[in-house]
């Protein structure tokens, strides 16, 4: 599958979950709902992913921790907040750096509709 396809899937997973449970809750509750449905789907995925860095002569293992990352290609990171803001997108652009990634999906789960909470991010 498509780095696109697997996005396709994720979204319409999150979408059913905010469907059933609402805006508001914590992250967690949805970080776990969601990785618990990407595995029933079949998608291989794993949560809380170290990602390591380099400065020097020094690595810094699991500097930055993955929420969920699908298939080896999809990075998922999920929020609950008010409103997403450039620190969180530029969040998403380091992670898809470090990691070597294409695509991120970012979610807010703590809107009304769930499509307004909802940023794709790409590596170039």
């Amino acid at each position: 599958m498509t780095e696109n396809e697997i996005a396709q899937k994720v979204i319409g997973l999150a979408i059913k979950i905010h469907r059933e449970l609402g805006p508001g809750l914590l992250e967690k509750v949805y970080h776990e709902c969601l990785f618990y449905e990407i595995q029933k789907s079949g998608l291989k995925v794993q949560k809380e992913v170290g990602v390591g860095i380099n400065y020097g002569e020094v690595r810094i293992e699991n500097a930055y921790r993955l929420d969920l990352l699908v298939e080896e290609k999809l990075i998922v990171e999920l929020k609950s907040v008010n409103e997403l803001n450039g620190l969180h997108f530029a969040q998403l652009l380091t992670y898809l750096r470090l990691s070597k990634k294409r695509l991120a999906l970012l979610f807010n789960f703590n809107e009304v509709l769930l499509k307004d909470g909802i940023m794709r991010v790409i590596n170039n």
